[in-house]
């Protein structure tokens, strides 16, 4: 119910003043006074509950207004802002105040740009069978422990265990499976334990990596990985330099990562943060709906039959 935020009484207490007065013989100025009224309020509520009407507090709208804007105006100020015109050329051209083309514009649901005409179609770009394209990122995240505390309760110098570690992350073009391992460093050794371990992981799905997309990291671009790849039969292209947009399905799964897992919860320390990411990739390919998959999770578009056991890993 909606209630008058400077109201005395609540539906139950006029109510009961109602009641006082109608079938307890008592008089309306004793009443007033004992719900602390006014007797005039008082006599409205006890006057609304004999019609039986509802006792709850009515719009102070007015039934009718004493120069309402014609529906020729009306017209007017809609033609004109189907034409792209701002609020204030409307104003301008129909002599009628902002504040009322503002009114007019909202009540036609037309009050911004972006209401006038149809959305752009999302154009998704990908590789037509699982496999075909892998897209690799690393994302370095600072590793933190216990902070030392002096007596007086300041922080004294750095957390136990500080430094860095790098989030190694693979996420399959067509069916967005993602794969992610957490690595002490960045360096070619590095890269290559990773990407043997994520040809591994798919290979559980009957997914075979033919192409693999990265940027131009010097881990990427060694002659160890390119070596690992030819050994493995991948081809490697590569980002265009400075436009991480082209490997955009690894970017915005390193940010859907940040925000529901490396970031999600206060831990601890690093070392209970990486405990839970083996759970969050579960629930990502598993249970969580994608948008770019009609809200589909991205194991049903792994090819995997849905008999197969691996879906209670």
């Amino acid at each position: 119910m909606d209630i008058h935020k400077n109201a005395r009484l609540t539906l139950h207490r006029r109510e009961a003043l109602a009641q006082l007065v109608r079938f307890q013989g008592r008089t309306l100025n004793s009443a007033a006074a004992e719900f602390k009224l006014s007797p005039k309020t008082a006599a409205k509520w006890v006057r609304r509950s004999q019609a039986g009407h509802p006792l709850t507090d009515r719009s102070s709208r007015p039934h009718r207004l004493h120069r309402p804007t014609s529906p020729e105006s009306v017209q007017q100020v809609e033609l004109l802002r189907r034409q792209r015109h701002t609020g204030v050329h409307i104003a301008q051209r129909t002599g009628l105040s902002r504040a009322t083309v503002s009114r007019i514009l909202r009540r036609l649901h037309l009050n911004r740009m972006r209401d006038l005409g149809l959305a752009p179609p999302i154009i998704r770009h990908e590789h037509p069978h699982p496999g075909d394209l892998l897209h690799l990122d690393i994302k370095q995240l600072g590793r933190f422990g216990p902070m030392r505390l002096r007596l007086d309760g300041r922080r004294r110098g750095q957390s136990a265990g500080s430094g860095w570690e790098h989030v190694h992350v693979a996420i399959d073009d067509h069916s967005r499976l993602a794969f992610s391992l957490i690595l002490p460093d960045k360096t070619a050794a590095s890269a290559i334990a990773f990407l043997r371990a994520a040809v591994a992981y798919y290979a559980r799905f009957g997914i075979t990596i033919r192409r693999l997309l990265t940027d131009n990291g010097h881990c990427y671009r060694s002659a160890a990985f390119r070596a690992t790849c030819a050994q493995l039969g991948i081809r490697q292209p590569f980002t265009r330099p400075y436009t991480p947009r082209t490997n955009g399905k690894a970017e915005r799964f390193i940010q859907t990562a940040l925000r529901e897992w490396a970031y999600a919860r206060a831990y601890e320390n690093s070392q209970q943060r990486a405990a839970q990411l083996p759970g969050w990739l579960h629930h990502y390919n598993w249970h969580r709906p994608h948008a770019s998959l009609n809200q589909a999770p991205p194991i049903t578009r792994s090819g995997l039959d849905g008999n197969n056991l691996l879906r209670h890993s």
